[in-house]
């Protein structure tokens, strides 16, 4: 297996700005992705989404940077870096969300890179590429049904 990046294709009933919101603003984003999210969705803009309740020592907080902020076509973000790190391409993950028109609805090409750049020792590399697969797997239908949710109420 390649454990180089996850890559998705997948329609939304709803118009690309619409999408964008969801995947792009922390009061969308909780609803479908992480419990608690907290991020300035600029290029260059920081912040965590946090999996668990903050009150918890459990609860996994995990740094966000945006990279790319392109309203309705494209949002990406790097992530997995340590806290006390500038995100760069050797030392985190970067998810993008491409959305394309697609009908009435949007095509989202969802990617997550650089799980080999992380420089993870063999089993390290799998079990997180294993973890983020099953992860996404999970998350996305959910950003269909909140996208849809969204559309509803407008």
């Amino acid at each position: 297996m390649e454990y180089g990046s996850i890559e998705r294709e997948i329609h939304i009933a709803a118009a690309p700005e619409v999408v964008y919101e969801v995947v792009s603003r922390p009061e969308h984003m909780r609803e479908w992705w992480p419990d608690e999210a907290d991020l300035d969705p600029v290029p260059g803009g920081t912040g965590a989404i946090t999996f668990g309740d903050k009150s918890d020592p459990e609860a996994k907080v995990v740094p966000v940077t945006v990279v790319e902020a392109d309203p309705p076509r494209r949002f990406s973000f790097r992530w997995v870096y340590d806290e006390d790190r500038t995100a760069a391409p050797d030392n985190s993950l970067l998810v993008t969300f491409e959305l394309i028109p697609s009908g009435t609805g949007t095509l989202l090409r969802f990617s997550e890179t650089g799980f080999r750049e992380k420089g993870w020792e063999a089993a390290v590399l799998e079990e997180q590429y294993r973890d983020h697969v099953t992860g996404w797997n999970y998350f996305l239908p959910r950003l269909v049904e909140y996208a849809a949710r969204v559309v509803s109420t407008r």
